[in-house]
């Protein structure tokens, strides 16, 4: 996509490729979503093509209420562990393109490293999903974190085109993990009754982050005319989110098996 978006822009001027951008989404994404089914039930089946479970269509899923889960204390690390993380989350995806281009490289080539990230991001959603499953999701999520850390140290000591792509493709596949693994981890946490509700409400933290990230970046680097601060930050919001994580699976874990299938005080069947 961001090669088309580029294509588009050099053909139409960006004003127009925003519309084409728009009408493609609309056709795509409509398209797509026509075909998506509410519940595998609805063809006899069960998750993954399994047996269908023998529970009636009507039935509610256990899990937490949405006022249970936010009153939670799991809610609230997972909430401020995205908030952090959320700050340095999309700062590639807004300041990558810039930063390689002023160090020299063709627009055609900086436009590829947001591809980069792209191909990364899926490879991380099949594979490090896969790996977290067997693995423990919450151990999982934090290595996440620290291995966007990691991969933007080699963003700050990158300057061409080979370096930058490791780190866009490296910071892409734990970025893809990331999003795959939240998701999974809050219906191991609060079961399947109101698992859109409370979505809905985590990710008002990466509404929140992402709205102040990107643009705390941008005028950091207006500053000090380096991006260098900008990329520590976000090394930094990555490692305090994933030790945010860390200690509340660490929390978690000292409660013992009694805790597993709580919400706060109130005890649901989440497990």
């Amino acid at each position: 996509m961001p090669p088309l978006a580029s294509f588009f822009i050099e053909t139409l001027g960006w004003r127009h490729a925003y519309l084409a951008l728009g009408a493609l989404a609309v056709v795509v994404g409509v398209g797509m979503a026509l075909l998506i089914e509410n519940d595998p039930r609805d063809r006899g089946l069960g998750p993954d093509g399994d047996p269908p479970l023998p529970q009636a269509p009507s039935a509610v899923p256990a899990g937490a209420s949405v006022r249970e889960a936010i009153r939670s204390r799991r809610f609230a690390g997972l909430h401020a562990a995205c908030l952090i993380s959320s700050f340095g989350l999309f700062v590639p995806f807004v300041h990558l393109v810039p930063y390689a281009l002023d160090h020299g490289l063709p627009a055609g080539s900086a436009v590829l490293l947001l591809g980069a990230i792209g191909i990364g991001s899926t490879a991380g959603r099949f594979f490090l999903g896969g790996l977290a499953d067997r693995l423990g999701r919450e151990l999982a999520l934090p290595l996440m974190s620290a291995g966007m850390a990691c991969s933007l140290v080699v963003w700050a000591l990158s300057s061409g085109f080979w370096g930058l792509a490791v780190f866009a493709f490296a910071y892409g596949v734990f970025y893809g993990g990331f999003v795959a693994l939240l998701p999974a981890l809050v219906m191991d946490h609060f079961g399947g009754r109101s698992i859109g509700a409370i979505l809905g409400v985590l990710y008002t933290s990466v509404a929140f982050g992402t709205l102040v990230g990107p643009s705390a970046a941008g005028f950091a680097f207006d500053i000090s005319r380096s991006y260098l601060l900008p990329i520590l930050a976000s090394i930094g919001a990555n490692l305090v989110a994933a030790g945010v994580l860390v200690a509340m699976s660490k929390a978690r874990t000292a409660a013992g098996p009694h805790a597993r299938g709580t919400v706060g005080n109130e005890p649901t069947n989440a497990q």
